[in-house]
């Protein structure tokens, strides 16, 4: 059983650090590489980040319940892996409630206002916040990239059981 919950873990955290490496490093410069506008290729990475965080997120459920059950020691729920999937968790969280929604609603009001997020000033409140908001989201983003290869590390060197 205790090889069974490693590998839950293992898989869990390589499935989530593949998908973030994917949508980073091909699906968001292949879609704006190749899309006919800005505003669909960043349609179509939104929907597909919105897809990542659900996978982040069900892989951290599973390395979670995959270490509360193999965990024989205290030690084992509070090691520097267990605590850098938890960021992971949060980042991911923050980035798919706070916001990713927040940015959706401001490219739609630009789009309502402008045509186009690039067609919005650049001076404009709206594109000021939606900037902002998208720099946030790539931090957080890399922050659970950061954190996997930490939490992945970590696993490879053995850890608490």
């Amino acid at each position: 059983m205790s090889t069974l919950l490693r590998v839950a873990e293992f898989l869990s955290l390589s499935v989530w650090l593949g998908s973030v490496v994917f949508l980073s490093f091909a699906v968001a410069p292949g879609a704006f590489a190749v899309l006919g506008s800005r505003e669909q290729a960043g349609a179509v990475v939104g929907m597909a980040l919105g897809r990542l965080h659900w996978i982040g997120i069900m892989c951290g459920v599973v390395f979670l319940v995959a270490r509360a059950l193999g965990a024989k020691s205290l030690p084992a729920l509070t090691d520097l892996a267990v605590l850098a999937v938890v960021l992971m968790l949060l980042l991911t969280l923050v980035s798919q409630f706070a916001v990713t929604p927040r940015i959706a609603h401001l490219r739609a009001e630009m789009k309502s206002q402008f045509g186009s997020v690039d067609a919005a000033p650049p001076g404009n409140e709206l594109r000021v916040q939606f900037n902002r908001l998208h720099q946030y989201s790539v931090w957080l983003e890399s922050g659970v990239l950061l954190a996997a290869v930490l939490a992945l590390t970590l696993l490879a060197r053995g850890h608490p059981r």
